[in-house]
């Protein structure tokens, strides 16, 4: 795994992440009762996104690891995801008579 694609996988995990932390704990407008004029009453009355960051750095970077972790291992390859056998085994040649 070049360093280009850990960093994509993190950025993937991370945003992943973050997409089911958002709506953790969320406070709306509504809820609170103080609907801001021309906004919608679902709209977050504190969305603390400095605290959601965090927490969502904190739970994504060990799951990178273990990710990371199982493709450089190679206990899972993308062979082992080809379901559907389009993926040809490779041949070994260099074998002449």
């Amino acid at each position: 795994m070049s360093i280009t694609s850990a960093i994509v996988l993190f950025a993937v995990i991370w945003f992943m992440v973050l997409f089911i932390v958002l709506p953790l704990r969320l406070k709306t407008q509504g809820d609170v009762g103080e609907i801001v004029p021309g906004t919608h009453a679902g709209a977050p009355a504190d969305a603390q996104l400095g605290k959601r960051v965090k927490v969502t750095t904190m739970i994504a970077f060990p799951l990178w690891v273990i990710i990371a972790g199982t493709i450089l291992s190679g206990v899972i390859t993308v062979r082992d995801l080809d379901w559907f056998e389009r993926m040809s085994t490779p041949e070994v040649s260099g074998t002449s008579e």
